[in-house]
């Protein structure tokens, strides 16, 4: 666990964009905005994933701390997945198994997910664990019940 930059009294949650140090609230984020000096990224050659040299293993803890925290789910609704009967069910299905490593395996992953989306079943799939971890009680509105697959 790492200890809030600004008020060093809290865990951190998210990281400063352009400082990247890492803050607990939106207070201390705003505190921390009037003194931030940005960290310049070298704009030379992005290099390749396999030349560069991993000194230690990512965990879900670094992808959960990552810079874009918008779209972020809290690892306490990503595990209510695996309690799910209704997202086990799903998966017991053989071609749903094999799109969702066919989309894990892609090189572009953003077609593979698009081609995937054209499944009724990766469908019902994604909207299962879109209902958990946003805690729905209705229907997703990505799909229109009335549509024929």
């Amino acid at each position: 666990m790492q200890i809030c930059s600004v008020c060093s009294d809290q865990e951190t949650k998210y990281r400063c964009p352009a400082c990247k140090i890492k803050y607990c609230s939106l207070s201390c984020y705003k505190i921390h905005k009037e003194t931030c000096a940005p960290v310049d990224e070298p704009s030379t050659a992005v290099t390749d994933v396999k030349d560069s040299v991993v000194t230690e293993p990512w965990s879900v803890d670094d992808l959960l701390h990552e810079d874009d925290i918008t779209d972020k789910v809290p690892l306490q609704r990503l595990q209510q997945l695996a309690h799910s009967k209704e997202l086990k069910d799903l998966l017991c299905n053989r071609h749903l198994r094999q799109l969702l490593l066919s989309v894990d395996s892609a090189d572009s992953k953003d077609e593979a997910m698009k081609a995937a989306m054209q499944e009724p079943l990766f469908v019902e799939f994604s909207n299962q664990c879109l209902k958990i971890v946003e805690n729905e009680t209705e229907p997703s509105p990505y799909v229109d019940d009335d549509d024929d697959f």
